[in-house]
């Protein structure tokens, strides 16, 4: 017998959410006051952000050994916000067990060669679990430089109208308002 009460399949459907490196955000950002001074958020911000929607860690199914985690489309990574001198003195280290085969990169020049993306890609991967769910989990992270990409159908949308712009939060209320009109008591 099932412990769950109702259908869990839709629970497991995963879902397109959309995120932009470069707009401010409320809760992400580093600078909350006065309001106008609202940052976009930093790269670690932005990227466990990413890391805990891709687990599925945001979903009441959570589980550490099941993929439940949803599709995630970042945009504008050209412009991704850090703080201090991180875009400079960060570095990026590989090594191909061979001896003296030790290669560091400084972050400014990884952007310059592979684009935002491959940062936020890399701090998301620093932020998953290390086991053999990883690469299923960093393969849903869709990122791209500018504002242009092939998922915008995808996107999730309440009312027609996408989840995270302003005024989507009128449409839900509207809708539920509706709905328990509609409802005898």
């Amino acid at each position: 017998m099932s412990q769950t009460i109702g259908s869990t399949r839709l629970a497991y459907s995963r879902v397109w959410h959309h995120i932009s490196a470069s707009a401010p955000h409320p809760t992400l950002s580093t600078v909350k006051s006065p309001p106008e001074a609202v940052t976009p958020p930093s790269l670690g911000r932005l990227a466990s952000r990413i890391a805990m929607i891709l687990m599925g860690k945001h979903k009441p199914i959570w589980d550490p050994s099941t993929d439940c985690g949803d599709y995630v489309v970042v945009t504008n990574c050209a412009a991704l916000y850090t703080t201090g001198h991180k875009k400079w003195r960060k570095t990026y280290y590989r090594h191909n067990t061979r001896p003296g085969s030790l290669r560091t990169i400084t972050m400014d020049v990884l952007m310059d060669k592979f684009g935002g993306a491959e940062v936020l890609r890399k701090a998301v991967s620093g932020m998953l679990p290390k086991n053999r769910l990883r690469d299923k989990r960093l393969a849903r992270l869709k990122a791209f430089e500018g504002d242009a990409h092939p998922y915008k159908e995808n996107i999730i949308r309440f009312g027609g109208k996408k989840v995270g712009q302003t005024g989507w939060e009128d449409i839900v209320k509207a809708v539920r308002e509706g709905d328990k009109a509609t409802i005898p008591s």
